[in-house]
């Protein structure tokens, strides 16, 4: 799904910079590999002494296993593009690892979708309760979102199951039979759809959760910038992720899907969005580098555990006093783990 497709005959390709996608491209995809490794193994240990007592927890921790599982996948790309790795390395690219690179990287969109809405229902609404808040229900939401992806996935590695020879570049569509190129298009649509709707929807979520708390403080008169400061750093932090890990690919990848089955496109045209799609692409996977940050401003327990296992005097005793203090207030304990 992600790697380079053409409908031409193979003596009608067009020529690429084996600089940038054997070289650049590989090695900074390494780079992202190793942190997002580390990143997010730190924060699955972490995460293994959090309860699970809130849905937006739940939620976390569900993007914690999405982008480790996409981590995994990088190793097999790294391979392909690079020429490192047996010819076959790129026929696996094709049929499963880049499948399951997409799956998990809208698994994660989607939770912060999730998390989104479950933090518009608790500091905007606060006095209505709600089944859909409950660690169960969110527990149930997680099963579904997992099930429905991977359904909508699947049929790309199935549909991709025609036979190949030995070749310096395997184009992933020749790999599929007509109803797997027409899967292949149409599953590309869905899953753009499904961001541009999470990313509006979180737009949407955060500006009305931002003036909910502002006008809440500015009643009280009570640590109102600090809180300010507080609900802007943590909102702006998930915005700016998306801004600029996810939009830059979803604008790209519309153009870059017509031209791999469209007829229309020149050889330079398909080349320059082939260039542009990688390189969003990889800021795209870079996300897994910049969700643990997330979970630091976003989850107080996270905070708290981390601030332990690492041994931080940072006043960790004086921050849990401060928020057991406030766990009676609702606003004020929306702030804290927002």
């Amino acid at each position: 799904m992600i790697n380079s497709t053409t409908t031409e005959p193979p003596d009608a390709r067009c020529s690429q910079n084996a600089v940038i996608t054997q070289q650049v491209i590989p090695m900074l995809y390494f780079l992202v590999f190793m942190a997002g490794i580390l990143l997010n193994g730190v924060s699955g240990w972490i995460f293994f002494y959090v309860p699970s007592s809130k849905s937006f927890i739940v939620y976390l921790k569900n993007i914690v296993v999405a982008d480790f599982l996409m981590s995994l996948t990088f190793p097999f790309k790294i391979l392909g593009d690079s020429g490192l790795g047996p010819w076959q390395m790129n026929v696996f690219v094709c049929r499963v690892s880049a499948v399951f690179f997409y799956v998990n990287m809208y698994v994660s969109i989607v939770f912060f979708g999730l998390i989104s809405f479950d933090r518009y229902y608790k500091i905007v609404k606060p006095l209505l309760s709600s089944f859909v808040q409950s660690v169960s229900y969110s527990k149930l939401l997680s099963v579904v979102v997992w099930t429905l992806l991977l359904l909508l996935a699947i049929p790309n590695i199935i549909l991709t199951n025609q036979s190949v020879k030995k070749a310096e570049r395997i184009q992933c569509v020749e790999l599929k039979n007509e109803l797997g190129r027409k899967w292949h298009k149409a599953s590309n649509y869905v899953f753009v759809g499904i961001f541009w709707i999470v990313f509006l929807l979180l737009i949407i979520f955060y500006t009305a959760i931002t003036k909910k708390i502002f006008k809440s403080h500015l009643k009280s008169r009570r640590n109102s910038i600090s809180v300010k400061k507080k609900s802007s750093r943590n909102i702006f932090s998930i915005v700016f992720v998306f801004f600029v890990c996810f939009v830059p690919y979803h604008i790209a990848r519309i153009p870059y899907t017509q031209s791999q089955t469209e007829a229309h496109y020149s050889c330079h045209s398909k080349e320059i969005l082939l260039y542009v799609k990688e390189f969003t692409l990889l800021l795209s996977a870079a996300n897994v580098c910049l969700d643990p940050i997330i979970y630091f401003f976003l989850c107080q327990p996270f905070r708290e555990i981390l601030r332990k296992k690492l041994h931080f005097p940072l006043n960790a005793q004086s921050d849990l006093d401060t928020f057991q203090t406030k766990r009676g207030n609702a606003m004020q304990e929306s702030t804290d783990t927002l």
